[in-house]
């Protein structure tokens, strides 16, 4: 089934190119197209302080999706995985999603921390984050992905 999406807005600023850590401190800019909404499309979003953003990771050649199993980061010390249980910007959908701090909002544009997406990043979607949708009860997760995500924010 084929699914068509228009995106809301684009990244502007913070990185150019992808790199697998030190996200936690980039600042970039959300601008929301004012074709797909109005100004009061944001009314209220300053009331959070957190956001979760969905993007098309655009840079990903198709070529290059992983349709099967790898290494995370092709780290052969760390176990071969399905693409699903991980991670990895190599998706089939190239869909991030990523919770990030809300700086700023100015009209269409927002100002967020934390966003690993890159300059020119389609934006899908954002929506606000509230603690009743985090996952409920404990959480499991495999022990590598400590030492994956240790510098990533």
């Amino acid at each position: 089934m084929a699914i068509v999406l228009e995106s809301i807005g684009v990244v502007r600023g913070g990185r150019a190119e992808a790199v697998d850590d030190g996200w936690g401190a980039v600042e970039a800019d959300i601008v929301l197209d004012p074709a797909r909404l109005s100004p009061e499309a944001t009314l209220g979003l300053q009331s959070y302080s957190h956001v979760v953003v969905v993007f098309h990771m655009h840079k990903v050649e198709e070529a290059a999706v992983e349709r099967g199993a790898r290494h995370p980061r092709e780290r052969a010390d760390w176990p071969r995985l399905g693409i699903l249980a991980q991670p990895a910007r190599l998706r089939p959908n190239r869909i991030g999603v990523t919770p990030v701090a809300l700086v700023a909002v100015d009209g269409l544009t927002l100002r967020v921390r934390g966003l690993d997406a890159v300059d020119g990043t389609p934006v899908l979607d954002v929506k606000p984050w509230i603690t009743g949708f985090a996952p409920r009860g404990v959480v499991r997760e495999p022990a590598w992905t400590r030492e994956l995500m240790r510098d990533y924010w």
